[in-house]
């Protein structure tokens, strides 16, 4: 599982706990919100990194395509 710096942890804490004081008028502290990115990271980590994998592939499977296509379109008539 994909360890984030200490930096982009503290961030992404600050953001869980601003939105469960707007959404739902909660204060979680450090451990709360700690407790909530490591739930999501552990619940959908795995399936958000399945998905960027499907969708490069996707991207490179059209990038492919287009590049035979380029690639016989510089072919010359021979008589």
């Amino acid at each position: 599982m994909y360890s984030f710096e200490d930096e982009e942890k503290r961030l992404m804490c600050e953001e869980i706990a601003h939105f469960f004081k707007e959404e739902h008028d909660l204060d979680l502290g450090i451990i709360g919100t700690g407790k909530v990115l490591e739930f999501f990271q552990e619940m959908l980590g795995d399936r958000i990194y399945n998905k960027a994998l499907d969708d490069a592939k996707k991207f490179y499977e059209k990038y492919a395509d287009n590049m035979e296509t380029d690639y016989y379109a510089l072919y010359r008539d021979v008589r």
